[in-house]
């Protein structure tokens, strides 16, 4: 495969489990040779929605005469479906974009565009200003992206990123991309409403919607027929799904759904992500416990430990809110429960206690793992229309390394809670480091790495763990 040309550092956190899907990740479309005369070229970069999004986009443009390809030189269209989290990662883009154009110098038929959630606020730059690409697509325009490279091949300009209160895509069928035929996500819903005061999201994707219950099931049938052994359920918050019928008969909240797809396949691995803490349910964790084939992994973003703080993030929740979650999923689902979430140092006008309150948080959960950064301020924020963004970037960046310094205590101490225990391990590849060894994950979350012997990708195998460090555990099949 292709590899990226850009070194992907810029969302400045860590991430101490490697095999975790990192917001600052980036993924190349895997080929397909099924002799269609265009080639597209996808880079998918930031989030799992976008992963998945890329992956809708394929379908759509499979049916209208694309193969994917993973080698930019030969791709008559390529796309970059691109994040707006951080600045870092626009300035990215850009650099990317750039590189691109340098391509299509030397072929000049070669259509260059840019999808999702840069794609509202920059549309005039790219297009107009500085006339790097060719097509602009927000991400409830994909049905579009036909039209719009038909007008492009005319020899105009092809642009659609008007957001939808309906779209789901939930008759789509992806092509699963980078796919290791084991592991697929599904999409449950589109958009938020929660309108976080430092977050771009309601705004490049829009308001919430469900998808149809009915439409994910088969879908995750499907991938059950076709050999898949897990799904992750996706959304901005996963929580607030809630689907009715066009007839008012039938209501469906997350935990419903969850519980259908559960009892699809006990082989079949169900995994969400990710969950709001205003909104996760004690009806969602005792789902979570009835059905072993659950995983009993939560993503749960604190952002904060502080009460201001959390306040001036409008998470609509403080800290005692927090931590009585943390505490129902330690008594519902118990302490083997893995949780991870995500951290922002140096917020608007955030003071050193309010720092210790965050670093105080982070020692009474003790975490598996987390995603931290240091804010960057997004433009057309409510932060960045009403709050100063007053903290030097010295004082961000000592605390998140403080921050870091904590998680990777905790996430090593997790890890050796699973020492001398048995985990059924699902087995997803080859080990990094050796073609002898085979890597997995248990429910947790957590890598595990243990001699090949006669086993393949998408096994169960059981696996006593006898080492561990801060990202991986080693063991021998039992």
């Amino acid at each position: 495969m292709a590899q990226p040309l850009l070194t992907l550092d810029f969302l400045d956190k860590a991430v101490p489990t490697a095999e975790a899907t990192p917001a600052g990740d980036v993924r190349v479309t895997a080929a397909t040779r099924t002799g269609r005369q265009r080639k597209l070229y996808i880079e998918s970069y930031g989030c799992q929605m976008n992963f998945s999004d890329s992956e809708i986009v394929s379908s759509i443009l499979f049916d209208e005469g694309f193969d994917t390809t993973d080698d930019l030189a030969n791709a008559d269209l390529v796309l970059l479906n691109t994040c707006s989290i951080r600045e870092k990662a626009e300035q990215t883009v850009r650099m990317r974009l750039k590189q691109i154009n340098s391509h299509k110098k030397r072929k000049p038929a070669m259509l260059v565009g840019v999808l999702g959630c840069m794609a509202e606020r920059l549309k005039s730059k790219f297009l107009e200003e500085e006339k790097i690409v060719d097509l602009v697509v927000g991400p409830d325009a994909y049905r579009d992206l036909p039209q719009l490279i038909s007008q492009v091949d005319g020899g105009q300009k092809g642009v659609n990123v008007l957001l939808s209160r309906e779209e789901t895509y939930a008759d789509i069928t992806p092509v699963r991309l980078n796919s290791n035929g084991v592991s697929a996500f599904i999409s449950i819903m589109r958009g938020c409403d929660n309108m976080c005061s430092f977050c771009v999201v309601p705004f490049t994707r829009g308001r919430e919607r469900s998808r149809d219950a009915h439409s994910i099931v088969q879908e995750a049938n499907a991938l059950v027929a076709a050999g898949y052994k897990e799904v992750t359920l996706l959304g901005q918050n996963v929580d607030s799904y809630k689907w009715a019928s066009a007839d008012g008969t039938e209501h469906v909240n997350f935990a419903q759904l969850l519980e259908r797809v559960a009892l699809i396949s006990p082989e079949l691995r169900v995994r969400f992500s990710t969950s709001h803490p205003k909104d996760i349910t004690d009806e969602v964790l005792h789902t979570m416990a009835r059905h072993e084939n659950i995983c009993k992994y939560i993503h749960l973003p604190a952002q904060s430990g502080n009460s201001r703080i959390l306040n001036l993030m409008n998470r609509t929740y403080d800290r005692p809110w927090y931590e009585e979650r943390i505490l129902k999923i330690r008594e519902i689902l118990g302490d083997d429960c893995a949780i991870s979430t995500d951290m922002i140092a140096g917020f608007c006008s955030e003071t050193e206690e309010e720092h210790e309150d965050t670093k105080s948080l982070m020692h009474f959960v003790k975490y598996d793992m987390a995603y931290q950064f240091f804010y960057s301020e997004r433009p057309g924020t409510l932060a960045a229309r009403k709050l100063a963004d007053d903290i030097p970037l010295e004082t961000k960046k000592r605390r998140l390394q403080e921050l870091i310094d904590i998680q990777q205590v905790h996430s090593a101490e997790r890890n050796r809670r699973a020492v001398g225990q048995v985990h059924r391990v699902l087995v997803e590849n080859f080990s990094k480091r050796s073609q002898d060894d085979l890597s997995g994950r248990n429910s947790q979350n957590q890598v595990i790495i243990f001699p090949k012997q006669n086993f393949k990708k998408g096994d169960y195998v059981n696996v006593l763990v006898h080492s561990s460090t801060a990202s991986t555990l080693l063991g021998e099949v039992i």
